[in-house]
């Protein structure tokens, strides 16, 4: 993103290291690890990172709540971007950064363990600049509350939660294409993050959402996650090798 253009996330819900390293060497910018519906607690996704960092996507997370405890596990485990997910005040991004941060700007517990290794010895000198805090807008209180979680101090990005966005203004989740009430969200927390000086993120349901929200101007896009991949690559070949005039697939 330093760089411009659009950085492209996948996202991993499956305890697969194997999985995790594949999808680091497949041209993605980033492999995010899901705490939060990931099939996999805090000892999965260490080794889930590990195996990120064995190829050149940068390792993130997602922590499962605001629990600066699980925050700063993470963080010493070598993710270098946090995704917190249930950001509905500016108080919460506040606290939220700060468990990102090392005092005196922060309260991040001194004990970079693999950290260190992964990032090198000057890691504590430069992980409140590298390291990236990502505040998830997926709440109607959120959304009214946009611009000033925007302008949290030390805050990287907002990253959009449209599932439960929809479903926090009444419409179903999982909708393709979103509802209106997901579009027009869309636009507001972009323009607020830009606003702000910050990033744009989104998870989205697919490859071709994600090509229209990067057009938009969104800094960051997932076009869904490991099993959303596994299961449409699988669709594909099913129905191409069912397209065979015997059925066989030769």
């Amino acid at each position: 993103m330093s760089g411009g253009g659009t950085a492209v996330n996948a996202w991993l819900s499956s305890d697969s290291p194997y999985i995790a390293e594949a999808l680091s060497h497949a041209g993605f910018h980033s492999v995010t690890v899901d705490l939060q519906h990931g099939m996999f607690g805090v000892d999965g996704a260490i080794a889930l990172l590990q195996a990120i960092s064995a190829g050149p996507a940068e390792p993130f997370a997602r922590c499962p709540d605001h629990d600066p405890a699980v925050i700063g596990k993470l963080l010493d485990a070598g993710a270098y971007g946090i995704i917190c997910p249930g950001i509905d005040t500016p108080a919460q991004a506040e606290a939220f950064v700060s468990a990102c941060r090392y005092p005196p700007t922060g309260r991040r517990s001194f004990g970079p363990a693999r950290a260190l290794l992964y990032g090198g010895p000057d890691y504590t000198d430069e992980a409140d600049r590298t390291v990236m805090a990502w505040a998830m807008i997926e709440s109607a209180p959120a959304l009214e509350a946009v611009d000033a979680i925007a302008a949290t101090p030390g805050l990287d990005g907002l990253f959009v939660g449209p599932n439960d966005l929809a479903l926090a203004l009444g419409q179903r989740a999982g909708q393709v294409p979103p509802p209106t009430e997901v579009e027009q969200a869309w636009v507001t927390i972009l323009e607020a993050a830009h606003r702000a000086g910050i990033y744009a993120g989104t998870f989205c349901a697919n490859g071709e959402i994600a090509a229209r929200l990067a057009a938009l101007g969104y800094d960051f896009v997932t076009p869904g996650n490991d099993l959303a991949l596994l299961r449409a690559g699988a669709r594909l070949a099913l129905r191409a090798a069912q397209a065979a005039p015997d059925g066989s697939g030769y």
